[in-house]
């Protein structure tokens, strides 16, 4: 059951007046229950209605007015968004709750409605699709999409050569032999302890994940990183790097339709790389 738990406003949080540090300490450890319980999905504090804006719908007027606003009784200054099992668990939640004002308050719990609330009026159950739809729409804005590098052993190699010549920054490297779990017997080939287990380096505004995996018998096949260079000397400084010390150039450097200068190289750890200025060729 996802319920909302909603702190009323108050004389003192209407006013804009900060919460004590020993209110903040006793509000964050009540949250970190919260999440070790793992009912916890959001939560936040309001700022109060004199920043806020208000809109009343008259059939097709739209009236907008600015806070503040007198009905405190009526306001919210902070909620939750918890997954509990019952109406009653969000009770005994709440009975734990430190006094969110420094004043009397109040604090309400309302469930949310599911699907299955408007099943009746959704016999064909095209809502209830359209509403899933939108939900795995959300879910998916939210998710991030890295490349991957798998270097059969040569990790170490690539990231210095990246360094060297793109100005790669190394975010984050752990080692096989630093893993907190040892790998399964037979998963690791001999020699490949102290091999890159996970690293992340920066290229650009762009994070590439990387590993020298668990042998050296993997390749590469079926990508290219694209590179949009903004300045011309500069794209053609990286390619030549990239095609350098048994690098292989695919496509070399040139004009197209699409952009002033395009060209593709496979660099010496088999990773194909597109080099491209941006915009489109004058006509």
């Amino acid at each position: 059951m996802k319920v909302m738990v909603i702190v009323k406003a108050s004389p003192s949080s209407e006013a804009g007046k900060m919460p004590s540090e020993a209110l903040l300490t006793a509000m964050g450890n009540f949250n970190e229950e919260l999440v070790k319980a793992g009912i916890m999905e959001s939560g936040d504090g309001l700022k109060p209605s004199s920043e806020g804006i208000r809109v009343r719908f008259r059939g097709d007027e739209r009236i907008v007015t600015t806070g503040p606003f007198i009905e405190t009784h009526e306001l919210i200054a902070g909620y939750w968004i918890w997954n509990v099992s019952s109406l009653e668990e969000a009770l005994e939640w709440v009975k734990q709750c430190p006094n969110p004002m420094e004043e009397e308050s109040d604090i309400e719990i309302r469930t949310f409605y599911t699907m299955d609330d408007f099943a009746e009026m959704d016999p064909d159950g095209k809502v209830r699709e359209q509403e899933d739809a939108l939900r795995q729409a959300i879910a998916m804005q939210k998710v991030k999409v890295n490349n991957y590098l798998f270097f059969s052993g040569r990790c170490d190699e690539a990231i210095h050569f990246y360094q060297q010549h793109l100005g790669a920054q190394v975010k984050f490297l752990i080692r096989f032999n630093e893993s907190p779990e040892p790998m399964p017997e037979g998963t690791l080939q001999a020699g490949f302890e102290n091999k890159v287990m996970h690293a992340e380096i920066g290229i650009g505004n762009i994070a590439i994940f990387a590993s020298d995996g668990c042998n050296d018998a993997s390749s590469f096949s079926g990508f290219r990183l694209a590179l949009t260079v903004p300045a011309r000397d500069e794209a053609e400084r990286i390619f030549a790097a990239l095609a350098s010390q048994g690098g292989k150039v695919d496509m070399p450097l040139m004009q197209t339709f699409w952009s002033p200068l395009y060209g593709q190289v496979t660099d010496q750890f088999g990773v194909g790389w597109m080099v491209m200025l941006p915009g489109e060729t004058p006509n």
